[in-house]
């Protein structure tokens, strides 16, 4: 999505490679395409000298407003130091650049998008690749684990990470692992694990043509389908993994039994399961913290649970109540996907057992990764979740020599919506350390 400048989940992460200075002069101004200007402007709009009114297309800023911008620019600050100028501007087509642009410690580089090259206001701007600069004068204790475990320290709420050898010990850890977070989005994995045991033993196959279920609320496309439209197995999975389509996820749920997830679940060795049961489909999560049930449900055991969703209703609520109902952190400690860095590599572990090609090609369909990130790396799936409050992040990844690793890092905050760049630059800097 290259109408946002974050590190947040949809956007690509990086794995950081010594970068070495090199002649950052451009062309003047005058002499300068609408391109190289522009890129310039980003450095004059990072420093604070240029409005983003000034710069940014009114369609950006309706999905990025600028204390948004303002609240990450401080985050890139934080992390890489102040800016100091442009390194380079690789031109693309007369629209679209390879930008770099070097901060104090690191050289951030991405993708730049201008709406036209009249007026030449940017549409999109993706800071991706964060590489650290040799001889930056940052010492190991300021860029190394040390510097990170301070820097999450220092996030409002709770927070655990955890990246290492599936198999071994952590490269670094952080938090309390056993603890159980909500996961957001990210409990898919635990449905797409299901799905490829239901596949595994020849209850669904992939290419299996099943119709679309009830509408949930975005995100996703098939919300917006004619309910019944036929889709396949392997088409609702990957929908629901890369860019996380509710009602496909609802789809499968039921395609495959709430019963089922609920027991794949318990087979990975899941440390806490009753959090997390009755297993929620996404519509049933949004409509509990939008109606007036919600604490009700978070309180009463599992059986009356049951009962309460069996008639939970809601079909006159619509996606604009659902968006205001959840603009704060609502019951996020009680009514959602819960799991501790602990049971997610557990979990990944058995989704590695399941040995289905499928199953791995739908998870690197939208890695999170540019082809620069995933150097170093034979593979790379990813999936992230978040609503207000709540930010998980989780990498399934295997090395050149064919060992599996995992790369999770949770965020809980009660209390107000959590910052998806901050967690996400730092994301950045733990997989440097391997």
């Amino acid at each position: 999505m290259l109408r946002a400048i974050t590190a947040g989940l949809l956007l690509a992460f990086s794995v950081p490679t010594v970068a070495h200075a090199q002649d950052a002069a451009t062309q003047q101004a005058a002499e300068a395409g609408p391109l190289d200007r522009r890129a310039q402007d980003v450095v004059g709009w990072l420093r604070g000298d240029i409005a983003p009114g000034d710069l940014f297309t009114a369609e950006f800023l309706s999905q990025i407003p600028a204390a948004a911008l303002e609240q990450m620019n401080a985050q890139l600050e934080s992390q890489f130091g102040a800016v100091v100028g442009v390194e380079s501007v690789e031109t693309v087509s007369p629209m679209q650049a390879r930008i770099a642009i070097r901060f104090e410690r690191a050289i951030g580089s991405g993708t730049m998008i201008l709406a036209d090259t009249g007026e030449a206001r940017i549409a999109g701007l993706q800071l991706s690749d964060f590489a650290p600069i040799a001889g930056s004068g940052a010492s190991a204790d300021e860029t190394g684990a040390e510097a990170i475990a301070a820097d999450l320290a220092d996030l409002p709420g709770v927070v655990a990470a955890w990246f290492g050898p599936l198999d071994g010990e952590p490269i670094f850890s952080y938090g309390d692992a056993d603890r159980q977070f909500a996961l957001g989005s990210a409990f898919k994995l635990y449905v797409l694990g299901a799905i490829g045991e239901a596949v595994a033993e020849g209850r669904l196959r992939w290419d299996q043509v099943v119709p679309v279920g009830q509408a949930s609320f975005p995100s996703g496309i098939t919300q917006n389908w004619p309910e019944g439209a036929p889709a396949t197995v392997q088409t609702l999975a990957t929908l629901m993994i890369s860019i996380s389509d509710n009602t496909a996820t609802d789809t499968l749920i039921r395609q495959v039994g709430r019963e089922r997830v609920e027991e794949f679940l318990r087979r990975t060795g899941h440390s806490a399961p009753e959090r997390t049961l009755p297993f929620l489909t996404t519509r049933e999560m949004f409509l509990l913290k939008t109606l007036d049930v919600g604490p009700t449900y978070a309180a009463i055991d599992q059986d009356e649970r049951r009962a309460m969703l069996a008639d939970l209703g809601g079909d006159d609520v619509t996606t604009e109540q659902v968006v205001a109902a959840l603009a704060e952190p609502v019951l996020v400690e009680d009514i959602e996907w819960f799991a501790s860095m602990e049971d997610e590599r557990r979990l990944l572990r058995t989704l590695i057992a399941l040995s289905d090609p499928t199953l791995f090609d739908i998870l690197a369909v939208s890695p999170q990764l540019s082809e620069k990130q995933r150097a170093g790396w034979s593979y790379a799936g990813f999936k992230g979740g978040s609503e207000p409050g709540v930010l998980n992040l989780t990498w399934l990844l295997r090395d050149e020599a064919g060992r599996w690793h995992m790369l999770a890092a949770s965020w809980l905050d009660p209390q107000a919506p959590v910052d998806n760049t901050a967690l996400g630059l730092i994301a950045v800097r733990i997989l440097a350390l391997r």
